[in-house]
């Protein structure tokens, strides 16, 4: 499960996120709502390891993240952590298929050939394996960042502000996808986001 006490962060002297209480049940879905500045993208941050908080505890997966060094961080993000970022930093000169396998080297996982394929086709993609990432329509990088997140199995999935760049239909898409391998993976699913169009489809939020 994802737990979180007492949590405070600052920059600079200057608090951004205030949290006393949250917790998500495994394979549980929650939306964190908020303005822009509201601590959305610090939280995730925090979820992830990619940041220590100022004060407080995180348990994420079983895992005391905050006490961890930084070293046991990145092997934390790397085996139990999927991330979809607004900006969604694929390498576009490399095809669809080899994004995914980096994915999976990068996390220190063997080489599955299959594992990506099946992938690639539970998001109805597969066509797009060796077309260059950079060549891709917005809905398609989605896709493509949606699969890279879910690949390795992670235990939590983080996505930041994932429709911010999509239009009506294509929003609804990346989130009833994101649901939907979040499903297939027994992973929780964390959504960020200040787009009220999505609010409603879920029944566990933390506004900020």
């Amino acid at each position: 499960m994802l737990a979180i006490r007492g949590l405070r962060h600052a920059y600079g002297g200057q608090p951004v996120l205030s949290i006393p209480d949250w917790s998500v049940a495994q394979g549980e879905a929650s939306l964190v709502v908020g303005p822009s500045g509201s601590g959305k993208s610090t939280l995730l941050a925090i979820l992830s390891g990619l940041l220590t908080p100022s004060e407080g505890e995180v348990t994420v997966a079983g895992t005391r993240v905050n006490a961890l060094d930084a070293r046991g961080r990145d092997r934390f993000r790397a085996r139990a952590v999927g991330i979809v970022l607004q900006k969604l930093h694929l390498i576009g000169v490399i095809d669809v298929r080899e994004n995914l396998r980096l994915a999976r080297r990068l996390a220190g996982q063997p080489e599955d050939a299959a594992r990506v394929d099946e992938t690639l086709a539970a998001l109805g993609i597969e066509r797009l394996a060796h077309r260059k990432a950079a060549s891709l329509s917005v809905g398609e990088q989605q896709r493509v960042a949606i699969a890279r997140a879910v690949v390795n199995r992670p235990r939590v999935i983080l996505a930041d502000e994932p429709t911010a760049a999509l239009d009506d239909a294509n929003a609804a898409k990346a989130v009833a996808l994101l649901a939907d391998q979040a499903a297939a993976c027994g992973a929780t699913l964390i959504v960020a986001t200040h787009d009220r169009r999505i609010v409603d489809r879920f029944t566990n939020r933390l506004e900020l």
